[in-house]
Protein backbone atom coordinates (compact mmCIF):
# COMPACT_ATOMS: atom_id res chain seq x y z
CA UNK A 1 0.00 0.00 0.00
CA UNK A 2 1.28 3.40 -0.98
CA UNK A 3 1.47 6.27 1.18
CA UNK A 4 -0.79 8.17 -1.08
CA UNK A 5 -3.46 4.99 -1.41
CA UNK A 6 -3.06 5.10 2.71
CA UNK A 7 -3.98 8.39 2.85
CA UNK A 8 -6.89 8.51 0.55
CA UNK A 9 -8.20 5.66 3.33
CA UNK A 10 -7.28 7.66 6.41
CA UNK A 11 -10.46 9.12 8.22
CA UNK A 12 -10.78 11.37 10.49
CA UNK A 13 -12.34 11.00 13.85
CA UNK A 14 -13.77 13.26 16.56
CA UNK A 15 -15.86 12.17 19.67
CA UNK A 16 -18.54 14.13 21.55
CA UNK A 17 -17.79 15.01 24.45
CA UNK A 18 -20.37 14.92 26.70
CA UNK A 19 -20.91 14.33 30.43
CA UNK A 20 -24.02 12.67 30.68
CA UNK A 21 -23.40 10.63 27.12
CA UNK A 22 -25.33 11.15 23.67
CA UNK A 23 -27.52 8.25 24.51
CA UNK A 24 -30.77 10.19 26.94
CA UNK A 25 -30.15 7.35 29.41
CA UNK A 26 -26.89 6.35 29.26
CA UNK A 27 -26.06 8.70 32.67
CA UNK A 28 -27.97 5.96 34.14
CA UNK A 29 -25.81 3.02 33.47
CA UNK A 30 -23.46 1.52 36.02
CA UNK A 31 -20.66 1.85 34.50
CA UNK A 32 -21.44 5.90 34.16
CA UNK A 33 -19.64 8.79 36.03
CA UNK A 34 -23.04 10.45 37.05
CA UNK A 35 -21.94 13.81 38.36
CA UNK A 36 -19.01 14.27 35.25
CA UNK A 37 -20.70 17.84 34.35
CA UNK A 38 -19.56 19.33 37.32
CA UNK A 39 -16.15 17.56 37.39
CA UNK A 40 -13.44 19.16 35.13
CA UNK A 41 -11.46 15.84 35.87
CA UNK A 42 -13.69 14.07 33.87
CA UNK A 43 -13.43 16.41 31.58
CA UNK A 44 -9.37 16.18 31.07
CA UNK A 45 -8.98 12.32 31.21
CA UNK A 46 -11.68 11.95 28.02
CA UNK A 47 -9.83 14.11 26.16
CA UNK A 48 -6.63 12.83 27.16
CA UNK A 49 -8.01 9.74 26.24
CA UNK A 50 -8.75 11.06 22.86
CA UNK A 51 -5.84 12.35 22.23
CA UNK A 52 -3.58 9.40 23.44
CA UNK A 53 -5.83 7.54 20.69
CA UNK A 54 -5.06 10.04 18.17
CA UNK A 55 -8.25 11.26 17.43
CA UNK A 56 -8.43 14.60 15.39
CA UNK A 57 -10.34 16.62 17.85
CA UNK A 58 -13.12 16.44 20.86
CA UNK A 59 -16.37 18.15 20.10
CA UNK A 60 -18.48 20.20 22.93
CA UNK A 61 -21.87 20.91 21.93
CA UNK A 62 -23.95 23.47 23.47
CA UNK A 63 -27.59 25.00 23.95
CA UNK A 64 -28.07 28.18 25.99
CA UNK A 65 -31.37 27.17 27.82
CA UNK A 66 -32.53 24.72 29.92
CA UNK A 67 -35.28 22.63 28.01
CA UNK A 68 -38.47 24.24 27.41
CA UNK A 69 -40.26 21.00 30.17
CA UNK A 70 -41.68 21.13 33.42
CA UNK A 71 -39.31 21.29 36.54
CA UNK A 72 -40.44 17.39 37.53
CA UNK A 73 -39.70 16.83 33.93
CA UNK A 74 -36.40 18.63 34.09
CA UNK A 75 -35.51 16.47 37.06
CA UNK A 76 -35.72 13.50 34.59
CA UNK A 77 -33.13 14.95 32.50
CA UNK A 78 -29.21 15.40 32.87
CA UNK A 79 -29.17 18.07 29.77
CA UNK A 80 -29.89 20.68 32.64
CA UNK A 81 -26.45 21.52 33.42
CA UNK A 82 -23.42 21.99 30.89
CA UNK A 83 -20.22 24.03 31.29
CA UNK A 84 -20.21 27.21 28.82
CA UNK A 85 -17.48 25.88 25.55
CA UNK A 86 -15.69 28.64 25.37
CA UNK A 87 -14.59 28.37 28.73
CA UNK A 88 -14.14 24.49 28.90
CA UNK A 89 -12.01 24.97 25.72
CA UNK A 90 -9.42 26.87 27.35
CA UNK A 91 -8.96 24.60 30.08
CA UNK A 92 -8.69 21.52 27.94
CA UNK A 93 -6.06 23.36 25.82
CA UNK A 94 -3.89 23.61 28.63
CA UNK A 95 -4.03 19.97 29.69
CA UNK A 96 -3.64 18.66 26.16
CA UNK A 97 -1.08 19.28 23.49
CA UNK A 98 -2.11 18.05 20.27
CA UNK A 99 -5.60 17.24 19.81
CA UNK A 100 -8.53 19.62 18.33
CA UNK A 101 -10.92 20.71 20.51
CA UNK A 102 -14.36 22.20 18.15
CA UNK A 103 -16.41 24.28 20.48
CA UNK A 104 -20.16 25.30 19.86
CA UNK A 105 -20.92 28.84 19.25
CA UNK A 106 -24.41 30.63 18.05
CA UNK A 107 -24.65 33.30 15.37
CA UNK A 108 -28.06 34.47 16.88
CA UNK A 109 -27.20 35.52 20.01
CA UNK A 110 -23.80 36.41 19.99
CA UNK A 111 -21.59 39.40 18.00
CA UNK A 112 -18.95 38.85 15.29
CA UNK A 113 -16.17 41.20 17.06
CA UNK A 114 -17.22 39.68 20.47
CA UNK A 115 -16.80 35.94 19.32
CA UNK A 116 -14.18 36.54 16.73
CA UNK A 117 -11.69 37.88 19.54
CA UNK A 118 -12.46 35.07 22.10
CA UNK A 119 -11.95 32.07 19.37
CA UNK A 120 -9.23 33.85 18.18
CA UNK A 121 -7.17 34.18 22.01
CA UNK A 122 -8.36 30.36 22.34
CA UNK A 123 -6.27 29.43 19.15
CA UNK A 124 -3.48 31.35 19.62
CA UNK A 125 -3.29 30.38 23.12
CA UNK A 126 -3.55 26.29 22.04
CA UNK A 127 -1.05 26.77 18.94
CA UNK A 128 -3.96 26.36 16.52
CA UNK A 129 -6.19 23.72 17.72
CA UNK A 130 -9.82 25.40 17.84
CA UNK A 131 -12.71 24.78 15.72
CA UNK A 132 -15.79 27.04 15.36
CA UNK A 133 -19.37 25.10 15.32
CA UNK A 134 -21.57 27.65 14.18
CA UNK A 135 -25.12 27.33 14.90
CA UNK A 136 -27.71 29.52 14.08
CA UNK A 137 -29.86 28.52 17.71
CA UNK A 138 -32.53 26.03 16.74
CA UNK A 139 -34.07 25.92 20.24
CA UNK A 140 -36.69 28.67 20.24
CA UNK A 141 -36.52 28.97 23.93
CA UNK A 142 -32.97 30.56 24.27
CA UNK A 143 -34.84 33.34 22.66
CA UNK A 144 -36.34 34.07 26.34
CA UNK A 145 -32.99 34.84 27.43
CA UNK A 146 -31.57 37.09 25.43
CA UNK A 147 -34.43 40.00 25.81
CA UNK A 148 -36.45 38.80 23.14
CA UNK A 149 -39.95 36.20 23.45
CA UNK A 150 -39.78 35.75 19.67
CA UNK A 151 -37.12 33.39 18.16
CA UNK A 152 -36.40 34.70 14.58
CA UNK A 153 -37.57 32.63 11.48
CA UNK A 154 -34.88 29.97 9.85
CA UNK A 155 -34.38 32.28 6.77
CA UNK A 156 -32.94 35.45 9.13
CA UNK A 157 -31.09 33.09 11.54
CA UNK A 158 -28.97 31.67 8.44
CA UNK A 159 -28.83 35.25 6.77
CA UNK A 160 -27.39 36.37 9.75
CA UNK A 161 -25.14 33.81 10.28
CA UNK A 162 -23.33 34.08 6.61
CA UNK A 163 -22.90 37.53 7.32
CA UNK A 164 -21.61 36.86 10.73
CA UNK A 165 -19.30 34.56 9.72
CA UNK A 166 -17.60 37.07 7.23
CA UNK A 167 -17.51 39.90 9.64
CA UNK A 168 -15.37 36.91 11.84
CA UNK A 169 -13.07 35.93 8.94
CA UNK A 170 -12.65 39.24 8.13
CA UNK A 171 -11.49 40.20 11.70
CA UNK A 172 -9.57 37.22 11.83
CA UNK A 173 -7.29 38.64 8.59
CA UNK A 174 -6.66 42.00 10.65
CA UNK A 175 -3.38 41.33 10.19
CA UNK A 176 -0.76 40.17 8.11
CA UNK A 177 1.29 37.08 9.21
CA UNK A 178 4.58 39.28 10.09
CA UNK A 179 2.97 42.60 11.53
CA UNK A 180 4.46 42.52 14.38
CA UNK A 181 7.90 43.75 13.85
CA UNK A 182 9.02 44.60 17.44
CA UNK A 183 11.25 46.30 16.68
CA UNK A 184 12.99 47.78 20.12
CA UNK A 185 15.63 50.63 18.35
CA UNK A 186 13.52 51.94 16.19
CA UNK A 187 10.68 51.75 18.51
CA UNK A 188 8.24 50.35 16.15
CA UNK A 189 5.59 47.11 17.30
CA UNK A 190 4.03 46.72 14.11
CA UNK A 191 4.28 47.80 10.40
CA UNK A 192 1.14 49.94 10.42
CA UNK A 193 0.68 49.02 6.27
CA UNK A 194 0.42 45.61 7.85
CA UNK A 195 -2.92 46.48 9.99
CA UNK A 196 -6.31 45.80 8.21
CA UNK A 197 -9.07 47.39 9.54
CA UNK A 198 -12.18 45.96 8.67
CA UNK A 199 -15.34 48.94 8.06
CA UNK A 200 -17.81 46.75 7.85
CA UNK A 201 -21.46 47.65 7.27
CA UNK A 202 -24.00 45.15 6.19
CA UNK A 203 -27.83 44.56 7.03
CA UNK A 204 -27.30 42.86 11.12
CA UNK A 205 -23.78 43.98 11.44
CA UNK A 206 -21.48 47.41 12.00
CA UNK A 207 -17.91 46.17 12.96
CA UNK A 208 -14.67 48.55 12.08
CA UNK A 209 -11.95 46.55 13.40
CA UNK A 210 -8.90 45.54 13.33
CA UNK A 211 -9.53 42.76 16.10
CA UNK A 212 -6.88 43.40 18.64
CA UNK A 213 -4.96 39.88 18.72
CA UNK A 214 -2.63 38.92 16.07
CA UNK A 215 -3.67 36.27 13.68
CA UNK A 216 -3.51 32.89 14.71
CA UNK A 217 -1.51 29.35 14.10
CA UNK A 218 -4.51 28.32 11.94
CA UNK A 219 -5.07 31.52 10.15
CA UNK A 220 -8.98 31.34 11.53
CA UNK A 221 -10.17 28.27 13.24
CA UNK A 222 -11.61 25.43 11.72
CA UNK A 223 -15.39 26.12 10.39
CA UNK A 224 -17.93 23.18 11.27
CA UNK A 225 -21.33 23.50 10.58
CA UNK A 226 -24.20 20.54 11.06
CA UNK A 227 -27.57 22.53 9.21
CA UNK A 228 -29.16 19.90 6.70
CA UNK A 229 -32.34 21.75 5.52
CA UNK A 230 -31.87 23.76 2.62
CA UNK A 231 -30.20 26.74 3.89
CA UNK A 232 -28.08 24.80 6.31
CA UNK A 233 -26.20 22.76 3.00
CA UNK A 234 -25.91 25.65 1.43
CA UNK A 235 -24.32 27.93 4.52
CA UNK A 236 -22.03 24.23 4.63
CA UNK A 237 -21.44 24.85 1.16
CA UNK A 238 -19.94 28.11 0.84
CA UNK A 239 -18.26 28.69 4.20
CA UNK A 240 -17.96 25.61 6.31
CA UNK A 241 -14.57 23.20 6.26
CA UNK A 242 -16.32 19.94 8.13
CA UNK A 243 -20.03 19.18 7.86
CA UNK A 244 -21.25 17.07 10.28
CA UNK A 245 -24.39 15.09 9.43
CA UNK A 246 -26.57 12.47 10.77
CA UNK A 247 -27.46 9.26 8.11
CA UNK A 248 -28.69 6.24 9.18
CA UNK A 249 -27.51 4.05 6.22
CA UNK A 250 -25.22 3.59 3.39
CA UNK A 251 -27.21 4.68 0.58
CA UNK A 252 -28.40 8.06 2.34
CA UNK A 253 -24.82 9.12 3.45
CA UNK A 254 -23.48 8.39 -0.61
CA UNK A 255 -26.60 11.12 -1.21
CA UNK A 256 -25.49 13.45 1.30
CA UNK A 257 -21.93 13.29 0.42
CA UNK A 258 -22.54 13.54 -2.66
CA UNK A 259 -24.70 16.34 -2.83
CA UNK A 260 -22.65 18.71 -0.37
CA UNK A 261 -19.47 17.98 -2.02
CA UNK A 262 -21.13 19.12 -5.42
CA UNK A 263 -22.89 22.08 -3.75
CA UNK A 264 -19.33 23.32 -3.04
CA UNK A 265 -17.93 22.87 -6.02
CA UNK A 266 -20.89 25.37 -7.28
CA UNK A 267 -19.00 27.77 -5.20
CA UNK A 268 -15.72 27.75 -6.53
CA UNK A 269 -14.48 25.15 -4.02
CA UNK A 270 -11.97 22.04 -3.83
CA UNK A 271 -14.14 18.88 -3.05
CA UNK A 272 -11.89 18.04 -0.34
CA UNK A 273 -11.55 21.83 1.05
CA UNK A 274 -15.19 20.19 2.96
CA UNK A 275 -14.75 17.11 4.83
CA UNK A 276 -18.00 15.07 5.61
CA UNK A 277 -18.42 14.15 9.38
CA UNK A 278 -21.06 11.36 9.80
CA UNK A 279 -22.16 10.55 13.81
CA UNK A 280 -21.49 7.18 14.85
CA UNK A 281 -23.05 5.81 18.32
CA UNK A 282 -20.98 2.49 18.90
CA UNK A 283 -22.62 -0.44 21.24
CA UNK A 284 -19.68 -2.44 21.82
CA UNK A 285 -19.27 -6.24 22.97
CA UNK A 286 -16.90 -8.86 22.62
CA UNK A 287 -19.01 -10.72 20.46
CA UNK A 288 -22.26 -9.90 18.80
CA UNK A 289 -25.20 -10.98 21.22
CA UNK A 290 -22.96 -9.15 24.34
CA UNK A 291 -22.95 -6.25 22.09
CA UNK A 292 -26.91 -7.00 21.59
CA UNK A 293 -27.42 -7.51 25.34
CA UNK A 294 -25.50 -4.17 26.17
CA UNK A 295 -28.05 -2.39 23.40
CA UNK A 296 -31.31 -3.90 25.67
CA UNK A 297 -29.97 -2.95 28.57
CA UNK A 298 -29.42 0.54 27.52
CA UNK A 299 -32.70 0.95 25.77
CA UNK A 300 -34.44 -0.45 29.41
CA UNK A 301 -33.04 2.41 31.31
CA UNK A 302 -34.83 5.04 28.79
CA UNK A 303 -38.23 6.66 30.82
CA UNK A 304 -41.42 6.80 28.61
CA UNK A 305 -42.09 10.34 29.43
CA UNK A 306 -38.31 11.62 28.62
CA UNK A 307 -38.22 9.48 25.39
CA UNK A 308 -41.44 11.52 24.16
CA UNK A 309 -39.95 15.09 25.49
CA UNK A 310 -36.42 15.20 23.59
CA UNK A 311 -38.99 13.25 20.16
CA UNK A 312 -41.05 16.22 20.33
CA UNK A 313 -38.01 18.72 20.94
CA UNK A 314 -36.82 17.34 17.83
CA UNK A 315 -40.02 16.77 16.00
CA UNK A 316 -41.21 20.99 16.94
CA UNK A 317 -44.54 18.85 17.74
CA UNK A 318 -45.82 17.66 21.01
CA UNK A 319 -46.34 13.23 20.93
CA UNK A 320 -46.31 13.14 24.59
CA UNK A 321 -50.06 12.68 24.69
CA UNK A 322 -50.18 10.20 21.78
CA UNK A 323 -50.45 6.28 22.36
CA UNK A 324 -47.03 4.74 22.57
CA UNK A 325 -47.93 1.63 20.37
CA UNK A 326 -49.25 4.31 17.69
CA UNK A 327 -47.67 6.21 15.09
CA UNK A 328 -46.99 9.50 14.28
CA UNK A 329 -50.19 11.28 12.60
CA UNK A 330 -50.11 12.28 8.66
CA UNK A 331 -49.55 15.77 9.11
CA UNK A 332 -46.23 16.91 11.44
CA UNK A 333 -46.34 21.06 10.89
CA UNK A 334 -42.88 22.20 9.74
CA UNK A 335 -40.81 23.43 12.94
CA UNK A 336 -38.47 27.00 13.08
CA UNK A 337 -35.91 24.68 14.79
CA UNK A 338 -34.61 21.28 14.20
CA UNK A 339 -35.95 21.31 10.99
CA UNK A 340 -32.93 18.76 8.81
CA UNK A 341 -33.59 16.64 12.01
CA UNK A 342 -37.76 16.36 11.85
CA UNK A 343 -37.37 15.60 7.95
CA UNK A 344 -35.13 12.89 9.18
CA UNK A 345 -37.19 11.46 12.09
CA UNK A 346 -40.39 11.60 9.89
CA UNK A 347 -38.93 9.87 7.24
CA UNK A 348 -37.43 6.88 9.10
CA UNK A 349 -40.93 6.82 10.97
CA UNK A 350 -42.74 6.25 7.52
CA UNK A 351 -40.32 3.99 5.70
CA UNK A 352 -39.42 1.66 8.80
CA UNK A 353 -43.31 2.15 9.87
CA UNK A 354 -42.33 2.51 13.73
CA UNK A 355 -44.27 3.12 16.76
CA UNK A 356 -43.94 6.17 18.56
CA UNK A 357 -42.33 4.23 21.19
CA UNK A 358 -39.94 2.64 18.80
CA UNK A 359 -39.42 5.96 17.08
CA UNK A 360 -38.69 7.82 20.48
CA UNK A 361 -36.07 4.55 21.78
CA UNK A 362 -34.43 4.70 18.13
CA UNK A 363 -33.72 9.10 18.40
CA UNK A 364 -32.93 9.09 21.86
CA UNK A 365 -30.39 6.48 21.74
CA UNK A 366 -28.25 8.99 18.94
CA UNK A 367 -30.22 11.97 18.73
CA UNK A 368 -31.14 10.62 15.29
CA UNK A 369 -27.47 9.13 14.07
CA UNK A 370 -26.29 6.17 12.88
CA UNK A 371 -25.88 3.38 15.85
CA UNK A 372 -24.09 0.54 15.13
CA UNK A 373 -24.14 -2.94 17.31
CA UNK A 374 -21.60 -5.74 17.47
CA UNK A 375 -17.96 -6.51 18.16
CA UNK A 376 -15.34 -3.88 17.46
CA UNK A 377 -13.98 -5.90 14.21
CA UNK A 378 -18.11 -5.32 13.22
CA UNK A 379 -17.84 -1.69 14.04
CA UNK A 380 -14.40 -1.19 11.83
CA UNK A 381 -15.33 -3.15 8.92
CA UNK A 382 -18.54 -0.29 8.98
CA UNK A 383 -16.63 2.45 9.60
CA UNK A 384 -14.11 1.05 6.46
CA UNK A 385 -17.25 0.88 4.46
CA UNK A 386 -18.30 3.64 4.36
CA UNK A 387 -15.38 5.86 4.08
CA UNK A 388 -14.24 3.68 0.67
CA UNK A 389 -17.57 4.10 -0.92
CA UNK A 390 -17.83 7.79 -0.19
CA UNK A 391 -20.29 7.91 2.60
CA UNK A 392 -18.16 10.08 4.37
CA UNK A 393 -14.81 11.73 5.09
CA UNK A 394 -14.47 10.02 8.86
CA UNK A 395 -16.95 9.73 11.74
CA UNK A 396 -18.08 12.01 15.18
CA UNK A 397 -18.27 9.38 17.58
CA UNK A 398 -21.45 9.45 19.95
CA UNK A 399 -20.39 7.35 23.10
CA UNK A 400 -23.79 6.15 24.96
CA UNK A 401 -21.97 5.85 27.88
CA UNK A 402 -19.21 8.27 29.40
CA UNK A 403 -16.68 8.04 29.98
CA UNK A 404 -15.69 4.12 29.19
CA UNK A 405 -17.64 4.01 26.37
CA UNK A 406 -14.90 6.53 24.48
CA UNK A 407 -12.45 4.17 26.53
CA UNK A 408 -13.76 1.39 24.71
CA UNK A 409 -13.52 3.17 21.44
CA UNK A 410 -10.20 4.36 22.00
CA UNK A 411 -8.82 1.02 23.30
CA UNK A 412 -10.48 -1.77 21.07
CA UNK A 413 -11.91 -0.09 17.58
CA UNK A 414 -8.88 2.43 17.19
CA UNK A 415 -6.06 -0.36 16.52
CA UNK A 416 -8.90 -2.12 13.91
CA UNK A 417 -9.05 0.76 11.79
CA UNK A 418 -4.99 1.47 12.03
CA UNK A 419 -4.00 -2.49 11.27
CA UNK A 420 -5.82 -1.92 7.97
CA UNK A 421 -4.35 1.64 6.56
CA UNK A 422 -7.25 3.49 7.83
CA UNK A 423 -6.01 5.28 10.61
CA UNK A 424 -3.21 7.38 11.72
CA UNK A 425 -0.55 5.58 14.32
CA UNK A 426 0.90 9.59 14.84
CA UNK A 427 -0.21 13.37 14.65
CA UNK A 428 1.71 14.74 11.62
CA UNK A 429 1.55 18.26 12.66
CA UNK A 430 0.12 20.43 15.32
CA UNK A 431 -2.83 22.06 14.53
CA UNK A 432 -6.41 21.03 13.68
CA UNK A 433 -6.01 21.80 10.07
CA UNK A 434 -3.30 19.62 10.12
CA UNK A 435 -4.99 16.70 11.52
CA UNK A 436 -7.85 17.37 8.82
CA UNK A 437 -5.83 17.40 6.12
CA UNK A 438 -6.88 21.43 5.73
CA UNK A 439 -4.86 24.05 3.63
CA UNK A 440 -4.18 27.15 5.85
CA UNK A 441 -5.91 30.15 4.16
CA UNK A 442 -3.59 33.16 3.23
CA UNK A 443 -4.80 36.64 4.47
CA UNK A 444 -7.86 37.59 2.97
CA UNK A 445 -8.73 34.27 0.97
CA UNK A 446 -12.27 33.70 2.01
CA UNK A 447 -11.72 29.92 1.93
CA UNK A 448 -9.20 27.47 1.15
CA UNK A 449 -9.26 26.47 -2.73
CA UNK A 450 -6.67 23.96 -2.42
CA UNK A 451 -5.88 20.85 -0.26
CA UNK A 452 -2.56 20.27 1.44
CA UNK A 453 -1.00 16.98 3.29
CA UNK A 454 -0.50 18.32 6.43
CA UNK A 455 0.56 21.60 7.55
CA UNK A 456 2.01 21.93 10.90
Amino acid sequence: MTNSDSQDRTMILGAVLSPTSVHVAGWRHPDAVSNAGAEFDFFADSAHTAEKALLDFVFLADELCAPAATADMLSLDPVIYRYEPLTLASALAVVTKQIGIVVTQTTTYNEPYHLARKLASIDNLSGGRVGWNLVTSYVEAEARNFGSGKHASYQDRYARAEEFFSVASGLWDSWDDDAFVLDKEAGTYFDPSKMHPLDHEGEYFSVAGPLNIRRTPQGRPVAVQAGASEPGLELAAKLAEVTFTAQQDLESAQNFYSDIKRRAALNGRAADSLKVVAGLCPILGGTEAEAQANYRELQALIRPEIGLARLSQLLGFDVSGMPLDGGLPDRIPETNSYQSRQRLIVEMARREKLSLRELYQRVVTSYGHSTVIGTPEMLADHMRQWREQNATDGFMICPPVMPSGLHDFAETVVPELQRTGHFRTEYSGTTLRSHLGLARPDRGQPLPRRSVDALG
